[in-house]
């Protein structure tokens, strides 16, 4: 079975989107074919909505497996917490 690798974006500009995007943040970024053809990349903003933004405005970055594990857990307690208004206490990483 093969295994598909998070991939995340590091934002390098902001410009016209200061409120949703912001300089130096690492965002997962969600697989949309289709976009890609088009230079774009969706990516989950500030607003906690997935939206497409030119790849311009991010670098592709890659990690260690392990460093993406804590990433797309800390992305899930993200998102949880959003959608419940719950924030539950977790162990250090």
């Amino acid at each position: 079975m093969d295994t598909v690798r998070q991939r995340f974006a590091v934002c390098i500009d902001n410009t016209d989107y200061k409120a949703s995007l912001i300089e130096r943040k690492i965002y997962e970024v969600i697989p949309d074919e289709k976009a890609a053809q088009d230079d774009l990349i969706r990516i989950t903003d500030e607003s906690g909505e997935d939206y497409l933004y030119h790849i311009s405005q991010f670098v592709l970055v890659e990690f260690p497996t392990e460093v993406e594990q804590i990433l797309a857990a800390t992305s899930l307690r993200k998102t949880e917490i959003q959608e419940t208004g719950c924030r539950t206490q977790t162990a250090p990483v």
